[in-house]
């Protein structure tokens, strides 16, 4: 008997593994939040102190941000109606890139209208048939989409280790163009790539490299440039990446670099070619975004002071933090189904956090991941740590 063909549907019918969790009340997906983003946030009317957003600097209600954005729509309404290439280039546009190469220290800059498509976009540009990848296994992915949409061949090094980059490099030389391309801050580990050491092997084997600092800028480096900035390396890496949907407190994405490379790119980007452009608001929420993190670095020190605090706390109770060096901590806790109990439980007491399974992570890796912002009063952070340990102790974590 002939078997009948697969409907290419019938994955959607079969995948059953969301309603399950949900129907047994640990789904913690899609939450709707009926309030701004905040240290403390409201769903279903509950208050809940917000430990699960990106908003490092605190930015996303600031008075002079809304202002901004306002008076952006009240004079060019709240749309573009199309690409960057044709109709969709505001003079703000022009003014935001202008004012982010400067501050990144960068001949040009380019924005895009997600962060996601601008690795996307970056990366499948610039990569030919015959080049070679060279990525972290922990990268994000729109840097593996980005990998997929280019010609070119993906090599993946474990995560963070210098070692097995050498031994790939040395595995993959050939006189074709190699790329190199890492998170500056890994998003759900919370640690730093070692850029002195990659960048020594990029010269030694002539790559090219590229930063996604996402969750860099605005929050590493004394002047929050970043990973390279961090690092005094800001005069070596080839292409930087950020974001606006973290310390800028919009959407969007940017690249800075030679302005060869962002003219490549503007002209040879698919994503950002056949794509709307950022809206006005969007726009100026970033330009007033831009300039706080010049005009209030006490924003950053107050940031670092919570972030080492809550580090040592994490630890004097005896949680597995991991090798996080900066605001993103993670709670390891390794199985999925305790995970998401562990969630639902700092749920009920207030907390909003993010559960964390593969494949976001390794498998046996699942962690709570938290991340902390420059206006987390003192109170909200006892009270974090307070949760924490009542629940840590029922499922035996400390």
């Amino acid at each position: 008997m002939k078997a009948s063909p697969r409907d290419l549907l019938d994955k959607c019918m079969n995948f059953t593994e969301a309603k399950e969790v949900q129907s047994a009340g640990y789904y913690p997906y899609f939450q709707p939040i009926d309030s701004a983003s905040e240290t403390e946030v409201y769903i279903d009317g509950k208050k809940m102190i917000m430990i699960g957003s990106n908003n490092y600097l605190g930015l996303t209600t600031h008075p002079k941000v809304k202002e901004a954005a306002i008076k952006a729509i009240e004079k060019y309404g709240v749309g573009c109606t199309g690409s960057r290439f044709l109709n969709g280039t505001l003079d703000i546009h022009e003014e935001l890139e202008a004012r982010l190469a400067k501050f990144m220290k960068r001949e040009a800059a380019l924005v895009f209208s997600t962060g996601f498509q601008t690795n996307l976009g970056t990366i499948s540009a610039l990569v030919g048939k015959n080049d070679t990848i060279f990525m972290d296994r922990g990268d994000h992915a729109s840097i593996v989409d980005g990998c997929r949409l280019s010609y070119g061949k993906l090599v993946k090094f474990k995560h963070n280790d210098m070692a097995d980059l050498r031994r790939l490099l040395n595995a993959n030389n050939n006189n074709y163009g190699k790329l190199i391309v890492v998170d500056g801050v890994f998003s759900m580990e919370g640690d730093i790539v070692n850029l002195p050491e990659m960048m020594e092997l990029a010269k030694e084997f002539n790559c090219t490299t590229m930063v996604d600092d996402a969750h860099s800028i605005g929050v590493l480096g004394e002047n929050g440039r970043g990973t390279t900035e961090h690092f005094g390396l800001e005069e070596e890496v080839d292409i930087v990446m950020g974001t606006f949907s973290k310390s800028f407190a919009s959407i969007g994405g940017f690249i800075v670099g030679d302005e060869a490379i962002i003219h490549f790119v503007k002209h040879f980007s698919r994503p950002l070619i056949f794509s709307a452009s950022p809206p006005p608001a969007s726009v100026a929420t970033c330009l007033a975004s831009l300039d706080i993190i010049e005009k209030e670095p006490e924003r950053r020190v107050r940031l670092w002071e919570i972030t080492r605090y809550m580090h040592q706390e994490f630890k004097s109770l005896g949680f597995d933090i991991g090798s996080t060096q900066t605001p993103i901590i993670p709670i390891v806790i390794g199985d999925d189904m305790k995970t998401f109990q562990f969630w639902k439980e700092l749920r009920q007491n207030g907390l909003f956090t993010n559960p964390i399974v593969s494949p976001a992570v390794s498998p046996g890796g699942a962690l709570i991941r938290t991340s902390y912002t420059a206006i987390h009063t003192d109170e909200q952070l006892e009270r974090v740590l307070e949760v924490f340990k009542k629940v840590g102790t029922k499922y035996g974590l400390i």
